[in-house]
């Protein structure tokens, strides 16, 4: 049956009242690097299929992914893949039902952070 008062209730004012969280902004980064690393799949793919291709369009596609602009962008998915590794851990233990404590679950979400970050610097320093 339809809700005749439909029109009458107020709309929720979650974003004017909640301040942002790190532990939720870290949360939703999770899910944007999982799309930009598709979109980094798919450049990955290109250079493939640039190497099937023939050798001329291969060196144009080569060109731009190791030129300094392509190492940024393939840095960057590296750093990608470490984020969204760690958070998904995170939130594997949180599927645990444990480090739900508000100091705990900052620790973890800042851990994401610096770790991702030392983690793709030492990935691009040893390969």
């Amino acid at each position: 049956m339809a809700d005749v008062n439909r029109g009458n209730r107020p709309l929720s004012p979650h974003l004017s009242i909640y301040r942002p969280q790190l532990t939720s902004a870290t949360s939703i980064f999770a899910r944007i690097t999982g799309v930009a690393l598709l979109g980094a799949a798919v450049l990955v793919v290109w250079w493939f299929l640039a190497a099937a291709a023939g050798p001329e369009y291969f060196d144009f596609v080569n060109g731009l992914m190791t030129s300094f602009v392509g190492d940024v962008v393939m840095f960057a998915a590296l750093w990608a893949v470490c984020y969204h590794f760690l958070s998904g851990l995170r939130h594997l233990y949180w599927d645990t039902g444990r480090g739900f404590e508000i100091e705990f679950a900052e620790k973890l979400a800042k851990g994401v952070i610096v770790g991702s970050v030392v983690l793709a610097v030492v990935i691009a320093l040893i390969v």
